[in-house]
C-alpha cells in the first residue's frame, strides 16, 4: 500500500480521512501543527505523527519526503478570521501550500489539495461552474486562490500530479463545534443540544451546498488510488441549493423548542452557494452523495454520543 501524507491530520476532514485510510492498510504520515487540530484526533498507534507547521518547510519536507501521496488540507480557516489577522491567513494558506509543492516537486508526490468555493466571491451567478470569473471578497478567499495559482503553476512548470479540489461548506462528524470560528452546521447543532438560541446573520434566504464528510473521503480516496489529475479546478459539491431557513426547519424536527436569533450579515459572507456538478460527475462517475437530511440526522447522532470528544480543543482567538 502507498505511504499518504496527510496535512492537517488532526483536523475535521483530516482526522475522518485518516481513520479511512488505515481502514484500508496504507501507511499513514499525519502533519498537524495542533493550532486548531486535536491530538486525540490522531491515532498515534497506527500513524506517524508530527506536529510541523506547514510554514516551516525545513521540518515540512522531512517529514514528507518519503511520501507517494500528499493529501493537503492543513489551513488557516474562517472568513471571520482572515478578515481579523489576513497576513497570518496567507502566511498559512498560501506560502504553506507553497511548501508542500516544493517537497513534491522534489520527491513525485501526487499532491491533492482542498481550495474553497469562496474563490468565488463576488460572482453572484448560480450555479457555479469551473469555467467562471473568480472575485475573491476576503483575505481567506484570496488565500486559497493563491495556493490555487502555485497548484496550477507546479503542474505545468515542474509536472508535479496534482489534484485541486474547491470544496463547499464540508459538514459531519468530527467537526469542532464550539470555538468562535466554527462551521454553521456543527455550531447549530452543539447550541440546541445546549437549548441555548442560534444565530442567523441575514433573514435565513441564504443557501449553502452542504457537502458530507463522507463524500469528500469518497473522492479524495479514488483520486488517490486512480491517479485522478485535474487541468485546474474541480468543484466538489453535487448541486444541492440548501436554504439556511429550511436547515433550520429540519434542526426543529430533532430540537422542537429551538429559538432563532436574526442579525445583519456579516463582511465577507456570501450570500448564495450552488454547484454546478457535471465536471465532478463526468471525473468520479462512481461517487454518489448522501442525501442532506440523512446526512444532517447523522451528523447530530454523532455530536449528542461522540461531541465532547472534539469541543474545548485550542482556542482560535486570534
Amino acid at each position: 500500500m502507498a505511504k499518504v501524507a496527510v496535512t492537517g491530520g488532526a483536523g475535521f476532514i483530516g482526522s475522518n480521512l485518516t481513520r479511512r485510510l488505515i481502514s484500508e492498510g496504507h501507511e499513514v504520515v499525519v502533519v498537524d501543527d495542533l493550532s486548531t487540530g486535536l491530538i486525540s484526533n490522531v491515532d498515534q498507534a497506527e500513524t506517524t505523527f508530527h506536529q510541523v507547521s506547514i510554514t516551516d518547510a525545513k521540518a515540512l519536507h522531512a517529514a514528507l519526503k518519503d511520501c507517494q501521496t500528499i493529501i493537503h488540507l492543513a489551513a488557516r480557516g474562517s472568513v471571520p478570521r482572515s478578515i481579523k489577522n489576513p497576513v497570518a491567513t496567507h502566511d498559512v494558506n498560501a506560502t504553506g501550500t507553497l511548501n508542500v509543492l516544493e517537497v513534491a516537486r522534489n520527491s513525485g508526490a501526487h499532491v491533492i489539495f482542498s481550495s474553497s468555493s469562496s474563490v468565488y466571491g463576488r460572482n453572484m451567478q448560480l450555479p457555479k461552474d469551473e469555467s467562471m470569473w473568480l472575485g475573491p471578497m476576503t483575505p481567506y478567499a484570496a488565500s486559497k486562490l493563491a495556493a490555487e495559482g502555485y497548484v496550477q503553476a507546479y503542474a505545468a512548470a515542474y509536472k508535479v500530479p496534482t489534484t485541486l479540489l474547491r470544496f463547499f461548506n464540508v459538514f459531519g462528524p468530527r467537526q469542532r463545534p464550539d470555538h468562535e470560528y466554527a462551521a454553521v452546521l456543527p455550531k447549530w447543532i452543539w447550541l440546541a443540544m445546549q437549548g441555548q438560541p442560534i444565530d442567523v446573520y441575514g433573514d435565513g434566504t441564504a443557501s449553502r451546498d452542504f457537502t458530507y464528510v463522507d463524500t469528500v473521503l469518497d473522492i479524495a480516496m479514488t483520486a488517490m488510488k486512480e491517479k485522478v489529475v485535474t487541468e485546474g479546478a474541480m468543484n466538489l459539491a453535487y448541486g444541492n441549493r440548501i436554504f439556511l431557513n429550511d436547515t433550520i426547519e429540519m434542526l426543529k424536527k430533532h430540537f422542537p423548542d429551538l429559538q432563532v436569533n436574526y442579525k445583519s450579515e456579516r463582511l465577507g459572507d456570501v450570500k448564495e452557494s450552488q454547484n454546478d456538478p457535471e465536471l465532478l460527475k463526468k471525473l468520479f462517475p462512481k461517487i454518489q452523495p448522501k442525501e442532506f437530511e440523512t446526512a444532517l440526522s447523522e451528523t447530530i447522532e454523532w455530536l449528542k454520543e461522540f461531541g465532547q470528544s472534539v469541543a474545548n480543543g485550542p482556542a482560535t482567538t486570534d
